[in-house]
């Protein structure tokens, strides 16, 4: 079973909509028992708060649910727990080994830099877009999952 935890600041925006897209490929793909997918926020400030509701209603424009989760702060016991923790942007990936306490094994990635157009996945926090942050999402999820069929990862 692959083990992935998708990681942003808040995990209202980006992270529960990489989740829940990653979710929505895997099941598509009758993959769902291979996988576990979460997401969790390297900060506090929206632990215990529900998916943003402009990021739940794109969701819900492709028909993919995140009814019932919630904010989580990352743990550097998560390290242990999943394969792989891919962020969002540079930031989250510099607190992501900073909770984590490093990463001797190479297990956090940036989302985007699996695919042909490496960075940092656009955040509608900050844009209002919420359209390009579930193209860049949509792209490095449908990546992430090709590689990992692949054995790539």
């Amino acid at each position: 079973m692959k083990r992935i935890l998708f990681v942003c600041h808040g995990n209202i925006c980006r992270s529960p909509m990489a989740e829940f897209v990653m979710k929505d490929l895997v099941g598509k793909a009758s993959l769902s028992h291979d996988f576990y997918i979460e997401s969790a926020a390297t900060s506090t400030e929206e632990i215990g708060n529900g998916v943003y509701p402009p990021a739940k209603r794109k969701l819900a424009e492709h028909g993919i649910s995140c009814n019932g989760k919630t904010a989580r702060q990352l743990t550097a016991n998560d390290y242990n727990r999943f394969d792989l923790l891919i962020g969002m942007d540079s930031r989250n990936i510099s607190n992501m080994k900073h909770i984590c306490g490093g990463d001797p094994q190479n297990k956090i990635m940036r989302l985007l830099d699996l695919t042909q157009r490496p960075g940092d996945v656009a955040d509608p926090w900050y844009t209002g877009n919420f359209e390009t942050t579930w193209q860049d999402v949509l792209l490095g999820c449908q990546q992430l999952l090709e590689l990992i069929k692949n054995k790539r990862l």
